[in-house]
């Protein structure tokens, strides 16, 4: 008798149900009908009325929750495959319509490519009974490291990837590595570089390696570069340069504008439209916009795209305001050339340019460590392998992952076996800074990514609570409260959100309260956590630290995933192939995994993020106000 296989559904192509159903309707629908009707729900009056039960699509996705329905329509909404506008009959009602590149994904499907879960492949840390005996050997050495840990410090293979997992010891391990290579490998210090992507980091590594009295050349990406352009500055341009500053930046856009015959209120007023006026000032917005125009800028220099043939593909309505920054950036190309300027991008696209032309200028390390390894960018992966093609020792977690609008590629983490089929893949899974609670969550907000589940060294009393209420006011009013009841020393405390605007209201609310507090938002790196000072901060700006208690302010369905964005023109062109509910998933991630023992999630308006699904909500006390 042969055997039938069961029919098994490719869940990762669930999305296209609805890029059919909103191409088989006749007219544009709202997000209730369109669930309804991919549903099969003949209640709603609308599919009774337009008799939309006779659609090839009525009730195709009948298999799913209407709840999971609609998470799949936001994932095609933040991911710009799917169009929201206003109604012209009700300006106040939003319709939905697939777009061009809804459209291409019907023809072609590549949203399900750009996921976690589709590209990483888990390994399990074997430690052989030869590795014991090495450990052993080194006992007094390596006292206090677990067995990954240890793995990862020693090990002897010359490509090395260590998936380290929130509050897993990285910059321990990190550090004990170079210990290792200077005192057991006897490696000189100026043969190893050790790169990270803040300042704030690159002081602290240098910091316990003073400690240890230990050497390596510590450096950010961009102040290697900054230094080697300095030094060979001569060579590489031929004549004097220097990376432009905001008043470089302001004045090179204000000619083009110039050149354009346009005044930046016109152009600030034609990029963010009269909804961006409300929560900006005209100061604000008019330094967005010159900001999106050198991202666009470092963009296409990065990438080496031609302007003409990329604005052709967006000569239609899609982006009616294109024009005016393509010609922008046309003009900056001459500007800064012709003005002796760089950016900070131009730091390692032109070390990278001038060690390909005199190999014989490259210094000669034989071990490169690399922090943060999830988000690296292909010109600094390309960088790394023309200072090295031997010792590389990566560590990063593909979970935390946030940078993808800045050009940021997770897909290298993802795919470092592939490239180093020879490699050697270290998973740290203890997670020393959260407790068993918290940890629990954690892993149940990423569970569908593949990764491996974080293990909780300790144990607390459980102390985390969603709590609902009324208005922002109530939120940050309730925030002022806890942290004034509050027995945690101050510079314990983290107010975590996911735009600036939240953080700038807060602020005011503790500022009238009297209570001192340290403000950092997104892009500011030289932030110092101050002693008898609550930090109030956005998620991105956070990255890498921790705290006793942590609130995250505005869980709700606006803010993750993120339904506005301050950057139209960059979310608009898809400048970065990522998938963008994945990267607000794994943001607020980040934001939970700051907490060490007590978390507080609030949030206002009807709903709160879907994000935190019925198995998470169950580990939380739930509180309405």
């Amino acid at each position: 008798m042969v055997e039938i296989q069961e029919y098994k559904r490719d869940e990762s192509m669930d999305h296209l149900f609805i890029l059919k159903g909103l191409n088989n309707l006749p007219f544009p629908v709202g997000k209730n009908l369109l669930v309804d009707f991919l549903y099969g729900d003949e209640n709603n009056k609308s599919v009774e009325k337009n008799k939309l039960y006779d659609f090839e699509a009525f009730g195709s996705m009948s298999f799913l929750e209407k709840e999971k329905i609609l998470e799949l329509l936001e994932n095609l909404i933040i991911n710009n495959l799917v169009e929201v506008s206003s109604s012209v009959f009700n300006k106040f009602v939003k319709i939905l319509s697939i777009n061009r590149n809804g459209r291409e994904e019907l023809m072609e499907p590549k949203l399900h490519t750009k996921k976690i879960q589709q590209n990483y492949e888990e390994t399990k840390t074997r430690i052989s009974e030869k590795e014991m005996e090495s450990f052993k050997e080194l006992e007094e050495f390596l006292t206090g490291f677990n067995l990954e840990q240890k793995k990862a410090i020693v090990c002897p293979n010359e490509k090395i990837l260590c998936i380290a997992g929130a509050g897993s010891g990285k910059t321990s391990v990190l550090t004990k590595r170079i210990e290792f290579l200077n005192k057991m490998k006897r490696v000189k210090g100026e043969k190893i570089l050790a790169i990270t992507f803040t300042r704030k980091a690159k002081e602290e590594l240098e910091k316990r390696l003073e400690e240890l009295k230990m050497k390596a050349v510590v450096e950010t990406f961009n102040s290697f570069s900054e230094k080697v352009l300095l030094k060979y500055g001569g060579k590489i341009y031929g004549h004097k340069m220097k990376v432009a500053n905001f008043q470089d930046k302001m004045f090179a856009v204000l000619r083009a504008l110039d050149n354009l015959n346009i005044t930046i209120q016109d152009a600030v007023e034609k990029y963010f439209g009269n909804q961006k006026n409300k929560n900006k000032t005209t100061y604000q917005l008019q330094n967005m916009f010159i900001s999106d125009c050198f991202q666009v800028f470092e963009y296409f220099k990065s990438t080496r795209l031609n302007f003409e043939s990329f604005q052709k593909k967006y000569s239609d309505n899609t982006l009616k305001n294109s024009k005016l920054i393509f010609d922008i950036v046309k003009y900056l190309d001459i500007h800064m050339a012709n003005n002796g300027l760089r950016t900070y991008g131009d730091q390692v696209r032109d070390t990278l340019n001038f060690f390909k032309v005199y190999k014989k200028f490259i210094p000669p390390f034989e071990h490169i460590l690399v922090d943060e390894f999830q988000d690296v960018n292909s010109e600094q992966i390309e960088l790394l392998e023309v200072l090295n093609q031997n010792n590389l020792f990566c560590v990063g977690d593909p979970r935390q992952s946030i940078f993808g609008w800045r050009g940021s590629e997770v897909e290298h983490i993802l795919r470092f076996r592939e490239k180093y089929p020879e490699s050697e893949i270290i998973t740290l899974t203890k997670n020393y800074r959260s407790n068993n609670h918290i940890v629990r969550v954690m892993n149940k907000l990423v569970e569908k990514m593949g990764v491996s589940d974080l293990e909780p060294t300790f144990e607390n009393k459980k102390n985390m609570k969603l709590c609902k209420f009324q208005d922002e006011l109530g939120e940050f009013n309730f925030v002022k409260a806890k942290i004034l009841s509050s027995d945690i020393s101050p510079e314990n405390i983290f107010v975590l959100s996911r735009t600036n605007r939240q953080i700038e209201e807060l602020s005011k609310v503790l500022t009238k309260a009297q209570i001192k507090h340290s403000v950092r938002e997104e892009g500011s790196n030289n932030f110092e956590i101050k002693k008898g000072e609550v930090t109030l901060a956005t998620i991105h700006s956070i990255k890498g630290l921790e705290a006793e208690l942590v609130f995250v302010i505005g869980c709700n369905a606006s803010n993750f995933p993120c339904k506005t964005s301050d950057h139209p023109i960059i979310e608009s062109i898809n400048m970065y192939n990522y998938d963008r509910e994945e990267e607000e998933l794994r943001l607020f991630y980040v934001a939970v995994s700051r907490a060490k023992n007590e978390l507080y999630l609030t949030y206002s308006g009807k709903n709160h993020t879907y994000f935190i699904n019925k198995k998470i909500k169950n580990d939380f006390v739930f509180e309405e106000f």
